[in-house]
């Protein structure tokens, strides 16, 4: 929490933050799916996560929740 707070202190809206230590190579993938539902989908951070949760389960090497489930966004989940 303390380096969300940070983020939050220093003006961030909202951050992506994983609750455990997570494979870098799942990480890469799950954050590139991530930005691309948001950034070329126009997908709101919580339905890219939602969505990039699904496609990690369904559709990848990494369909444990293991590599997935750690993740949560903090802040204002609900602006664009």
């Amino acid at each position: 929490m303390g380096l969300t707070r940070g983020f939050m202190y220093a003006g961030a809206t909202r951050v992506l933050v994983s609750l455990w230590k997570v494979d870098d190579d799942a990480t890469a993938e799950f954050m590139t799916k991530f930005y691309g539902f948001m950034l070329q989908d126009n997908l709101t951070p919580a339905a890219a996560l939602t969505a990039t949760q699904r496609y990690m389960q369904n559709h990848s090497q990494w369909s444990h929740p293991y590599y997935w489930a750690a993740f949560t966004l903090q802040g204002d989940w609900v602006k664009n």
